[in-house]
């Protein structure tokens, strides 16, 4: 696999563990745990996002 390959399964799994957490989330009883793992998963999902911008071009590193 290329590193454009790589780059792009990388971006899938952390988008596919975000969903994960985001489920996770709305089955905690816990309103704190709800929380965390809601958080947790906003990160993931914005870190995709941005790895999905540079591998395309289309936005540079937020430094």
């Amino acid at each position: 696999m290329n590193a454009s390959g790589e780059s792009r399964a990388r971006i899938q799994q952390m988008r596919d563990k975000a969903q994960e957490l985001q489920a996770a989330a709305e089955r905690a009883g816990d309103p704190e745990e709800r929380k965390r793992l809601q958080e947790k998963a906003r990160r993931l999902r914005s870190q995709s996002e941005q790895e999905s911008g540079m591998a395309s071009g289309d936005i540079y590193p937020a430094d």
